[in-house]
């Protein structure tokens, strides 16, 4: 027995443990031994529960953690106030840990000292962490064309698996993790980007990167005008660009400006010329001119009376009527 009890104080216990069996009046209960090992997963910030049962065979039982005494017996040796016994009746002797942190992952001991010999029951806490982004990209503005990485940097236990997406009406999965590289990025590119980080711990933490392309103007509608005379015409020009660009009006070589009978109005990305009352020497060709710092772009427009023939989408109609015109051509040379 002597033996025994010199093994028990100095390989399972720390030797400063030793005068635990001075220790009187804790009711002597033996194991009812789970797995020899065993591991508790639980959450960061919730309450972990360490089970171990004994019965009256038992003359001693501490809990240990990493060699130090936390409980022994009754006694608590921990300063921690998060830490507490759970003894629902005599044949239980669990320890409870509140408000988990990461610095209590590790191996806990129940050890028992019986009549026959020495037993140690050991559990393996695992403490996750919900996925957490620490760093994301800001808010970005870059010229259509160029190389753009988007960073987003997270946290947590497990490691969080990091996804991206576009957020259009696709939405679909990017190519990226930590790092989202777009090459040469184009305008239709453009958008809010989600980064979300995610490990099953808890609901995925996400982030927002918007990111602003910009592009010299693309004139994509023109509205020309067929006006008789002494009513009101209107000439139209639609453009795409980023950053919103400028307008100008032009009737052949003179720059036009809001005058008595002409009054030149912008909304957003359109400009519409209005004529109130035209005359005979209103009608003709009108350019649209759209240009920001990265390039300009014109279109021709016409205001013309009724009955002469013209298209209402002015420059439009010409290139339209030249290709039928070549084609004709082309059919009497191949006698088609």
């Amino acid at each position: 027995m002597d033996t025994m009890l010199y093994f028990w104080i100095h390989t399972v216990w720390i030797p400063g443990a030793a005068f635990l069996f001075a220790f009187q009046g804790f009711p002597v209960r033996s194991v009812d031994m789970q797995r020899a090992t065993d591991n508790i997963t639980t959450r960061q910030g919730d309450t972990a529960i360490i089970k171990c049962y004994v019965d009256d065979k038992v003359s001693r039982v501490a809990w240990l953690n990493r060699s130090n005494i936390i409980f022994a017996g009754q006694d608590k040796w921990s300063l921690d106030p998060r830490v507490d016994l759970v003894t629902k009746g005599q044949l239980e002797y669990s320890l409870r840990i509140q408000k988990v942190d990461v610095y209590d992952e590790g191996s806990y001991t129940c050890s028992i000292q019986t009549k026959q010999q020495p037993k140690t029951s050991q559990v393996y806490l695992i403490v996750q962490v919900p996925a957490n982004i620490n760093k994301v990209s800001e808010d970005i503005t870059v010229n259509e064309g160029s190389n753009v990485t988007l960073s987003c940097l997270a946290s947590g236990r497990p490691e969080p698996v990091i996804t991206w997406r576009l957020l259009n009406p696709l939405a679909e999965p990017l190519e990226g993790e930590e790092f989202l590289d777009i090459i040469g990025i184009m305008r239709n590119q453009a958008g809010r980007y989600e980064c979300k980080a995610s490990n099953d711990v808890a609901t995925p933490d996400i982030k927002y990167v918007n990111v602003v392309v910009n592009y010299p103007p693309t004139i994509r509608k023109t509205q020309s005008s067929e006006t008789p005379v002494g009513r009101m015409g209107m000439l139209q020009c639609e453009v795409t660009a980023v950053p919103t660009p400028e307008f100008e009006w032009y009737r052949d070589e003179k720059r036009l400006s809001n005058t008595q009978g002409i009054n030149i109005q912008i909304l957003g990305t359109t400009t519409v010329l209005v004529i109130a009352n035209v005359t005979e020497e209103d009608y003709g060709n009108y350019t649209c001119v759209a240009s920001n710092r990265l390039g300009v772009q014109n279109a021709s427009l016409f205001l013309y009376r009724p009955g002469t023939g013209r298209d209402i989408n002015g420059s439009a109609c010409v290139s339209q009527s030249l290709w039928l015109l070549l084609a004709s051509f082309a059919c009497l040379f191949f006698k088609c």
